[in-house]
């Protein structure tokens, strides 16, 4: 398998999450040479702390902005040094089958940035017909990948749920990967990247089985 570590984004991203946390992601993405995923409050820190690359979360973890106020979001974490953006799909609305508002929502998101932009639906929460309505409009809308979920609601991906997102998008899995074995799960079914706080866990797994 191609190299791992550039596939697995290192995350911290709970409620408690403070300065020393965010450097602590830093230091395992650098030392295991993995990208990070932080809040937004913790990108001017990021940018003059380590050099790796770097995701946020926008409109997280409900995914309910107005969006102008998630584009405004969007353009100040690309300018304070994001390299991609995770953003949260409006589950309520596409629940509704408010199509059309979800596309145009998602759309003026991704053209306010020059930067890749992924989509976290959560998939535990969405019926089959929902995770291929909502594939086709985070295609439809441009964005760059499909994220299962945030980790903050109900379940995390699922190789099922892999396997129907990559049909539209590539896809970051994440939501309840803690090792090596689920991380591979993943890829096999499709995944392309993998989020997880036990990112440095899964490297090291990888590295030994691989020995």
């Amino acid at each position: 398998m191609d190299d791992v570590a550039d596939r697995i984004e290192h995350t911290v991203l709970g409620p408690t999450t403070g300065a020393d946390d965010v450097r602590a992601c830093l230091d395992a993405a650098l030392q295991h040479g993995m990208r990070a995923c932080i809040p937004p409050w913790a990108l001017p820190l990021a940018s003059e702390y380590a050099d790796v690359p770097i995701a946020t979360v926008i409109d997280f973890p409900h995914g309910q902005g107005a969006t102008d106020a998630v584009c405004s979001a969007a353009r100040t974490a690309w300018d304070e040094g994001a390299d991609e953006l995770d953003v949260v799909c409006n589950v309520g609305r596409l629940k509704a089958g408010e199509d059309d508002a979800v596309r145009t929502h998602l759309s003026e998101v991704v053209a306010s940035v020059p930067i890749p932009v992924k989509v976290i639906v959560e998939a535990p929460l969405l019926s089959e017909d929902e995770r291929h309505r909502v594939g086709g409009l985070v295609a439809d809308a441009g964005a760059d990948y499909l994220k299962t979920a945030t980790g903050f609601s109900e379940g995390g991906a699922t190789v099922e749920d892999v396997a129907t997102l990559s049909q539209y998008r590539p896809v970051k899995a994440s939501g309840g990967i803690g090792s090596w074995a689920e991380a591979k799960a993943m890829f096999e079914a499709g995944a392309d990247r993998i989020g997880a706080s036990a990112g440095d866990r899964i490297v090291e797994e990888w590295r030994g089985a691989d020995e």
